[in-house]
């Protein structure tokens, strides 16, 4: 294990999942799942998240696309706040909606028209 990489995955992490998520998940860590932590921390958000040819706008972005054509709503509402946090606006949200409506298909667009407002709603209560 590479404790740089540790360090910077959970840096990385906590800016752009938030650090109550991260912390949360960390916390209920046990002895079954604290190896998978560790895996994401070093490798998902240390390497490649800390892979700076990419901004983390445009990792957002991807991930947005990628998360949405595997049908993992749960992680895409996630990544879908962390897109906000790295700064992709709603009208850059929109048109890629558009795009995975024409590319992935309209019910999968519309689970995610679906899931963006409610966040969009949240985020516009809380400010």
């Amino acid at each position: 294990m590479d404790k740089a990489l540790q360090a910077k995955g959970i840096a990385n992490r906590k800016a752009v999942l938030g650090e109550d998520y991260v912390n949360k998940a960390m916390a209920s860590a046990d002895s079954f799942s604290q190896p998978f932590q560790d895996i994401l921390n070093e490798y998902c958000w240390g390497m490649i998240w800390g892979d700076e040819r990419l901004p983390r706008k445009t990792r957002s972005m991807l991930n947005l696309v990628m998360l949405a054509c595997l049908n993992r709503m749960h992680e895409w509402e996630l990544h879908l706040r962390g897109a906000l946090t790295n700064g992709v606006s709603r009208d850059e949200i929109q048109a890629i909606l558009h795009q995975i409506a024409v590319y992935a298909g309209v019910p999968l667009a519309v689970e995610c028209f679906r899931i963006a407002r409610r966040v969009f709603a949240e985020v516009d209560a809380k400010a």
